[in-house]
């Protein structure tokens, strides 16, 4: 049996529906993180796909994040975030609970799940176990004050040296917000342009020549400007739902594609 992999959703329960209407009912999913924010229906997006139960698997994104976040008073939100709706929910406590207890990567029939990228240094099993140190904190109790400490920009660049905060965050960066590398390994978080628009020594981070997950494919989303992306040990489906371009989900080993034409919720700024 093949599984299905679904790509941003933001927050857009409507063009769920429509996908899965059109895939078969008994196919596993992998939904590839940001289920909520910036769409016009956060809460029902998140209450789809938790009510699919064991169907479904959902690795965290940068927006999920932002989510737990904010519901725990670290940040505050932005003018343009639709969570609220999350937020005063009369199971709000059990939805933020469902969320923090979701992976930040997940290996199933031969291929990585991440939300955004994955390190040149670390391979598939290396990748999983970093993974694991970090959604120990967030399910732990005391998840509020790893959430204080996961915000910033650097350390821009992995060691296995890297202990506590610094640690955490450089793999939480680079699994939810990783776009670019330069070829020292360094992470660019704020580029978000296509893969055309890095300056010279960067490169997209399944370009980079050392890569040791090379010889697994790598399913993600997270790049709305990339598109499309289908290669044999990459393939991007952040198809921007939210920006009026498609949900997309790919069928996993096969490769087909479904695409549902979304309305445009949001302007690219």
């Amino acid at each position: 049996m093949s599984l299905i992999a679904i790509g941003d959703l933001q927050g857009c329960a409507a063009s769920l529906d429509q996908l899965l209407a059109r895939i078969p009912a008994h196919e596993r999913l992998v939904f590839v993180g940001d289920l909520v924010n910036r769409g016009p229906d956060s809460l029902g997006a998140l209450r789809k796909v938790r009510a699919l139960g064991d169907r479904a698997v959902a690795v965290l994104g940068n927006h999920d994040l932002h989510l737990l976040a904010v519901a725990a008073g670290i940040r505050p939100a932005h003018d343009d975030d639709t969570m609220q709706e999350i937020l005063d929910a009369p199971e709000a406590q059990e939805l933020i609970d469902w969320v923090r207890a979701r992976p930040l990567a997940h290996l199933a029939d031969g291929a990585l799940f991440v939300h955004a990228g994955v390190l040149p240094q670390w391979s598939v099993e290396q990748t999983l176990a970093l993974a694991h140190e970090v959604e120990q904190r967030l399910r732990a109790p005391d998840y509020r004050a790893f959430l204080a400490t996961m915000y910033g920009n650097r350390p821009l660049q992995w060691s296995q040296t890297l202990a506590g905060a610094d640690r955490l965050r450089c793999i939480l960066n680079a699994l939810t917000r990783l776009r670019f590398l330069s070829l020292e390994g360094a992470m660019d978080l704020k580029l978000k342009g296509g893969v055309d628009s890095a300056p010279d020594g960067w490169v997209p981070w399944f370009d980079h020549p050392q890569r040791a997950s090379r010889g697994t494919t790598i399913i993600f989303g997270h790049w709305s400007t990339l598109g499309l992306l289908l290669r044999e040990d990459a393939i991007g489906i952040d198809t921007g739902c939210v920006w009026g371009g498609q949900l997309t989900a790919i069928s996993w080993p096969s490769r087909a594609v479904y695409q549902v034409a979304c309305p445009q919720i949001r302007r690219p700024q």
